[in-house]
């Protein structure tokens, strides 16, 4: 029973101090000292907890680490806000200049000036470049 209450101790603290680091070691090393801490628990000599901790612990670390740092790199790739934004296509409103127009985007009017200071008239499909505050920068020919 002590040994099992130790392997539960190890895996907790190990779980608890990658908060710290955010490398996925210590999460796996601790996930595998729950087992461990479960196989003592279930009377397994203290040989047997050490190699269910090695064993775990080496196919977490090679196998489950690997895609999970994968996955936190990629990120979702998802653009949101005004991000999204840029590289969507509009439609003219009302003539854009160089110093103002308006433009419809995915449904809603956006204030919006030329790129290349050329008029766009009425009903032309626009790329948005950029956002400038609250004014879509626009180019023709979408």
């Amino acid at each position: 029973m002590a040994a099992s209450l130790i392997w539960l101790i190890l895996g907790v603290l190990l779980v608890a101090a990658e908060v710290l680091s955010g490398d996925f070691v210590l999460v796996m090393l601790g996930v595998a000292a729950l087992g461990a801490a479960g196989a003592a628990g279930l009377g397994a000599p203290v040989l047997i907890s050490a190699v269910v901790f090695g064993v775990v612990s080496l196919g977490l670390v090679l196998g489950a680490r690997p895609a999970l740092k994968r996955r936190m790199e990629l990120g979702t790739g998802h653009r949101s806000g005004i991000e999204a934004l840029a590289g969507a296509t509009a439609v003219v409103v009302s003539r854009v200049d160089a110093h103002g127009g308006t433009v419809r985007i995915g449904g809603e009017v956006w204030s919006a000036r030329s790129l290349d200071r050329g008029v766009i008239e009425p009903g032309v499909e626009v790329t948005v470049v950029e956002i400038s505050g609250a004014t879509a920068v626009v180019l023709s020919g979408a």
